[in-house]
């Protein structure tokens, strides 16, 4: 059985988009969610109409994982399940990008990934274990042309990812590190993507659900799903694997 009810759950970047999706979902199937984000107006209200609670973060800052964690074990006692979901993609290829985009890109994914997992395994530690998932991406697997710093940086997730899953196995810490890997999923980051790159507003499609269908375009729940799953008990023998969610894309 499928359940995460009362299981304390972190997800960062959960004021849109797949984070956003992961909440929503995590928190209808009786998790207690804490949603981080930058963008403290839509995180609070989403949290606020979801009854979970917001906090304030830039993954990038070591200090504001710490004062996180800090939260968490004060308020709940516990963490259960760590979904690093926070990340940006900057359209640029290896002729454009610029070394403030890529730095600045690495920090968010892999400082933000790093920490972010190093500090929950310490909490994970005093309690029974937990699930911890870094959202990677077909990028990884394939490298895209026009992401060059995200795609880089969605492959060091992946290896990190598998690192860190060994790791705890072999010091016996029952805690589990699994990395999720979309294809194309309706989100504002692939919406602009598709306009800059194809020149195709998809929000101003007449039907913009069968547009999506059309271009084969994945929902975010598609991936909201897997998180439930990763975080739920249900999981407990899937570790340091990458679960691709892309309709076959990246095998045609």
């Amino acid at each position: 059985m499928i359940s995460v009810k009362d299981k304390v759950v972190i997800v960062t970047g959960a004021a849109s988009g797949l984070g956003e999706a992961d909440a929503r979902m995590l928190a209808a199937e009786a998790a207690t969610v804490i949603m981080t984000d930058i963008n403290t107006d839509a995180g609070e209200r989403i949290a606020k109409e979801i009854g979970a609670t917001f906090f304030e973060q830039d993954v990038s800052s070591e200090s504001r994982w710490a004062e996180l964690m800090r939260l968490v074990e004060n308020d709940f006692g516990r963490l259960d399940g760590l979904v690093n979901n926070a990340g940006i993609a900057v359209i640029a290829d290896i002729e454009s990008t610029t070394t403030e985009q890529w730095r600045r890109t690495m920090s968010i994914h892999l400082d933000g990934t790093f920490w972010g997992c190093q500090s929950a395994i310490e909490l994970m530690k005093k309690s029974d274990g937990g699930s911890i998932i870094n959202m990677s991406s077909t990028a990884a697997l394939v490298g895209i042309p026009a992401y060059l710093a995200y795609s880089a940086a969605k492959g060091g997730i992946r290896a990190m990812t598998k690192s860190i899953a060994v790791h705890c196995k072999q010091q016996k810490l029952g805690i589990r590190c699994n990395s999720i890997h979309p294809g194309s999923i309706s989100t504002p980051m692939v919406h602009t993507a598709v306009k800059t790159l194809a020149g195709i507003d998809m929000t101003a499609l007449p039907d913009v659900e069968q547009g999506r269908k059309d271009m084969g375009i994945g929902e975010p729940d598609d991936i909201a799903h897997m998180v439930t799953y990763l975080i739920s008990d249900a999981s407990k023998h899937v570790n340091g694997t990458e679960m691709v969610i892309d309709n076959a894309d990246t095998v045609v």
